[in-house]
């Protein structure tokens, strides 16, 4: 199942982005790191699967970010 996500960038009333957006890759791939330790860690009540799951989606999400992000710098469509 493929399905597309749509991320909100966060502007002021210019226009003027807030939020880089590998500050938000970054976040994204440091939330599943520190949810991968908890679990390493023996934290009760953490699914191991299902935290490697949506570990590796994050780490899909923040990949998918970066691609595009390259591909706007250098004017690939």
């Amino acid at each position: 199942m493929n399905r597309e996500v749509t991320l909100p960038l966060i502007v002021d009333d210019r226009g003027t982005l807030q939020v880089a957006a590998a500050d938000v890759s970054r976040l994204l791939r440091t939330v599943g790191g520190r949810w991968l330790r908890l679990v390493e860690a023996g934290e009760q009540g953490l699914d191991e699967d299902t935290v490697a799951a949506l570990t590796i989606e994050l780490a899909k999400l923040a990949d998918r970010i970066d691609v595009a992000c390259i591909a706007h710098s250098s004017g690939t469509p």
